[in-house]
């Protein structure tokens, strides 16, 4: 019976996850305080992986009900923890001291900072993907492949790639509850280079898309939509939340079922 094995949120956009076992719903569709913070450089973008491989070698911990963060610079004893609402200039200023440039940290409680705003909702992959995907590379383990592709619920006791009932044909969301909240698969969730970069160091692994899409295409499951993968650079499911589902909390453990596909304008 598949279930949510494990709830990620990442409190601030681009740095590390913070495990959870529940999370509420915002009238967003969002998953409290998951990207709630960002961090923007001078123009009004974001500094994140895909811009700046130094996000890498930043390490945070982070105390959410205490609204605070403690940051590291990987493999040194720079070590500083902020108030992230009351702290916000000095934290600014040790931010701006690591990337080189001045950085802004902007709060957004209401929805977050999502990669996709049409479909806002918390990401999902299953256990057994991450198990078969860190088959395809020696070297990494399932851990390495959940911080690589950063997803917020992971499903347990189903096979690889069972996300892919999550989606069908474009003009489509399939319907599924995890315990009582309704949710909305929109679309495979196409990568960026961040994956392909081990996320402690920003060093690359050889070849790491190539191999990935090639595997992705011979394993495709049947149950998946072909027109959906313009290319196999893709694994995880975008979702959205109605807004009737706000308030309502998940929870580990609690049972994943498919409702149906609807047809959305």
């Amino acid at each position: 019976m598949p279930f949510l094995a494990r709830i990620t949120i990442y409190p601030m956009k681009s740095l590390d996850g913070t495990t959870v076992t529940q999370a509420r719903i915002l009238s967003s569709g969002a998953l409290e305080h998951d990207r709630e913070f960002a961090l923007f450089d001078e123009r009004g973008d974001f500094v994140n992986g895909k811009r700046n491989p130094r996000v890498h070698l930043l390490r945070s911990v982070f105390e959410v009900e205490a609204g605070k963060v403690t940051l590291q610079v990987q493999g040194t004893e720079l070590r500083q923890s902020f108030q992230i609402q009351g702290d916000r200039q000095e934290l600014e200023a040790w931010l701006s001291g690591f990337f080189g440039f001045p950085v802004k940290v902007l709060r957004n409680p209401e929805g977050g900072f999502p990669d996709d705003t049409n479909a806002s909702g918390p990401t999902v992959i299953g256990l057994g993907t991450l198990e078969e995907v860190s088959t395809w590379f020696p070297g990494l383990c399932v851990e390495d492949l959940r911080v690589r592709f950063r997803a917020n619920l992971e499903i347990g006791g189903v096979p690889a790639f069972w996300e892919d009932r999550l989606f069908g044909e474009p003009g489509t969301v399939v319907e599924f509850k995890v315990g009582s909240v309704r949710l909305e698969g929109v679309n495979p969730c196409q990568r960026c280079a961040v994956p392909t970069r081990d996320p402690r160091t920003g060093e690359a692994y050889p070849k790491f898309q190539k191999v990935f899409a090639t595997r992705r295409e011979a394993t495709l499951p049947p149950w998946a939509t072909p027109s959906r993968f313009n290319h196999f650079y893709r694994v995880s499911v975008n979702t959205r939340i109605p807004p009737s589902e706000a308030g309502k909390v998940l929870k580990v453990g609690d049972e994943v079922r498919l409702l149906g596909i609807r047809y959305v304008e």
